[in-house]
């Protein structure tokens, strides 16, 4: 069995671990590259090994808006429905940490419905991350800008397993769809108020 797949073999029956290790072709991509783009055909499923993957949606006008953080034991709901649905996918999948992921062949899905841990895992994958799209509208919807900013910095830190999110003003004002300079603003007001400490290119949560 790979070595990563501890998170998987603790979720599924041994038998399913095996068709995973042998059928699975193991990748690994630095931070940055992009795994899933608007408008491709998804035709493996990622399973998350390691690291950290950003999904985000776009609009109308081009603009991109996060909507949550993939990590180790994790898979992408909307990827699975594209691939079921024989859709383009209507999500971009970007490496925020160098990762390992696991790509699983579309027509290996059906059958492992016999699976009940595969059955449980795919329905808990897409609760999970309707959950967090619910929460993604609600800080849209509900949230000043400084809540959502700290909501956001927040998941980072939960993503990476650190209180030190290496990003610039300018990348997160992308992922929230608003201004360098709105963000900058936000972020000293954040310091000024003890909950987080600048530096170049890099935030610490206190």
């Amino acid at each position: 069995m790979h070595k990563t797949l501890d998170h998987f073999a603790e979720k599924f029956e041994s038998e399913l671990v095996e068709e995973i290790n042998h059928l699975g072709q193991v990748r690994r991509y630095k931070a940055g590259k992009v795994l899933i783009d608007f408008g491709s055909n998804v035709t493996d499923i990622p399973l998350v090994l390691s690291g950290a993957i950003k999904v985000v949606r776009e609009d109308r006008q081009g603009r991109e808006l996060f909507l949550y953080f993939l990590g180790g034991g994790d898979t992408c709901a909307m990827s699975l429905t594209c691939c079921m649905n024989q859709k383009k996918s209507e999500i971009k999948a970007i490496v925020e940490e160098d990762a390992e992921v696991i790509m699983i062949p579309l027509h290996y899905m059906d059958g492992w419905m016999k699976y009940t841990s595969w059955r449980q895992f795919v329905f808990g994958s897409y609760n999970e991350r309707f959950e967090e799209m619910l929460n993604a509208v609600d800080s849209l919807a509900f949230m000043k800008l400084d809540e959502r900013l700290m909501n956001y910095l927040l998941d980072c830190k939960q993503s990476a397993g650190d209180f030190t999110i290496r990003k610039t003003h300018q990348q997160i004002a992308t992922d929230l769809n608003t201004s360098r300079v709105v963000i900058s603003r936000l972020l000293k007001k954040l310091e000024q108020e003890g909950q987080i400490e600048l530096h170049r290119n890099m935030i610490e949560i206190l």
